[in-house]
């Protein structure tokens, strides 16, 4: 979206550079008027959201799937957010209208799972919207997964000093 409003900022400036190029004064109007527009406006990445590592190994956090707190764990090699029934429960989706088609290898074995949209998806200040998840059938998994389809989503994440750090791509937004 950021970048749709950037791309049009400048298609405007640059039609307006075509119906003034007869006039070289209001050629310049319009490009330090531009150029005072992009200046108030920067680029600027949110902190990034730290997870430290547990115990176990893991990086587990709490998010927030369409409003509601949800205990998560990251898992990297999980292609999807998986959600647990009771977590898709939780959050309004109405499990008994899943329909389990989809084949998922989990650590505790092979499972079927459904497909399903999730209006947003939010790691402290990180939150993405329509992430595509899936939901396993009741008792299958004790935790949620937060896994690639949300991570590729955001600019970078790695981990460093048993922390997990990601980062978000940066926001336009106005200088104070």
């Amino acid at each position: 979206m950021i970048r749709i409003l950037l791309i049009g900022l400048f298609l405007a400036g640059t039609a307006g550079a075509v119906v003034a190029y007869g006039d070289p004064d209001r050629l310049s109007r319009a490009g330090d008027s531009i150029s005072h527009m992009l200046r108030q406006k920067s680029l600027s990445a949110p902190p990034p959201v730290q997870i430290p590592r547990g115990q176990g190994g893991e990086f587990s956090l709490k998010a927030r799937i369409n409003g509601v707190t949800a205990p998560m764990v990251i898992d990297t090699g999980a292609t999807s957010v998986v959600l647990t029934w009771e977590t898709a429960k939780a959050i309004g989706v109405p499990v008994e209208m899943l329909e389990y088609n989809v084949d998922l290898e989990t650590a505790g074995g092979h499972a079927k799972a459904a497909r399903l949209t999730l209006d947003r998806l939010s790691v402290g200040k990180l939150t993405e919207k329509s992430v595509p998840a899936l939901v396993v059938p009741r008792g299958h998994m004790k935790t949620n997964l937060l896994g690639m389809s949300f991570l590729d989503r955001l600019e970078s994440w790695g981990v460093r000093s048993d922390r997990l750090m990601l980062h978000g791509y940066p926001e336009v937004s106005r200088r104070k």
